[in-house]
């Protein structure tokens, strides 16, 4: 696989046989080009598929090295450690860090709009689906791409291994004893939900546990696209009233696990005495509050990421793409171990 060059003003005017004066003139609607010249500027644009940097002052000179983080949300822990990571490794880096927030309602127009802005010399994308448009407008940013949270054969990506890690919270679950075991899950769908509801299923087949959609709880609060705080205190209060026969809860974020225990103990109920429970994600209010959860090192894959978008940037690198599968791993803590 070759490696792709970034495409520069300089190639522009290359092709259209003028000046890096001229493309600039062309770029900026300037009246001093002639129909014909501006004709030929703009179909060596389009075969080139140039994209223009966002970062620079002016086309006719290099621009500064510019870094984009595009993110569903900033506000949420899991997101924030993943930044943190990608912090960490720029942090004696001169290169500007740009941000996009891609939003839960259509995050997909989100990141074109943000793409037609201009180009960026790497580009890391957090938990996008990637369709046949975003791929073709990935590829002609002729800069490296990162994704965390999805694959494609074209790009380098960060993934995980979500069966394994909710597979790894029902069986410390069962292996505690609990056989009356609920889920707190998002009111949406998608492939991260589903593969750890199918690990959960399996963990539970394995142990001659019975599972049914009736063991599955959500929340009405829509924000995060259902990973709240708010909904696992409302999905958790659901179980309570529906099913007072549940020992052990698993909620697939740490944020809804920090509402069902608020919900819990608003109840007059005991951690882990009467309900032991247990959070994905690992984020550091759990670790100081003693939330038992899946640990999918985010802090790590940022570090990673980035390290791999600047290796690509300056050229040192394997050319084929890299795709690493995180296998998330269980933290044990006092809210599912007794004493």
């Amino acid at each position: 696989m070759q490696k792709k060059s970034r495409i520069t003003i300089y190639d522009v005017a290359e092709r259209a046989g003028v000046s890096i004066s001229t493309v600039s003139r062309v770029m900026n609607s300037s009246d001093l080009v002639t129909e014909p010249t501006r004709v030929r500027v703009l179909n060596a644009i389009e075969a080139l598929r140039f994209r223009p940097d966002r970062t620079a002052k002016s086309l006719a000179r290099k621009a500064a090295k510019s870094f984009a983080v595009a993110i569903p949300t900033f506000t949420m822990p899991f997101h924030n450690e993943l930044l943190k990571g990608v912090r960490f490794r720029l942090r004696q880096q001169d290169i500007d860090l740009l941000l996009c927030d891609l939003g839960t309602k259509s995050p997909n127009a989100t990141l074109m709009n943000f793409l037609d802005g201009g180009s960026v010399q790497g580009l890391l994308l957090v938990g996008v689906a990637l369709d046949e448009r975003i791929v073709e407008e990935l590829e002609t940013l002729h800069s490296p791409v990162v994704l965390v949270g999805t694959q494609h054969p074209a790009f380098d990506s960060f993934s995980w291994n979500d069966r394994a890690g909710a597979a790894a919270a029902i069986e410390h679950l069962i292996g505690l004893g609990h056989t009356r075991i609920a889920m707190i899950v998002s009111h949406t769908s998608g492939s991260m939900q589903n593969e750890r509801l199918e690990g959960a299923r399996e963990a539970m087949r394995k142990a001659d546990r019975s599972f049914s959609r009736e063991d599955i709880f959500c929340g009405s609060t829509e924000k995060h696209a259902g990973f709240s705080e708010e909904a696992g205190y409302e999905a958790m209060q659901r179980i309570l009233s529906e099913r007072p026969d549940v020992t052990a809860v698993f909620a697939l974020s740490d944020v809804q696990a920090i509402g069902a225990w608020k919900a819990i103990r608003d109840a007059g109920r005991e951690i882990p005495g009467d309900i032991a429970l247990v959070g994905y994600d690992d984020i550091k209010t759990s670790q100081y509050i003693g939330i038992s959860s899946v640990d999918q090192r985010m802090h790590e894959v940022g570090e990673q990421a980035t390290e791999l978008i600047l290796q690509r940037m300056t050229g040192d690198e394997k050319l084929a793409p890299v795709h690493r599968v995180i296998v998330p791993r269980l933290m044990a803590r006092r809210s599912s171990r007794p004493g």
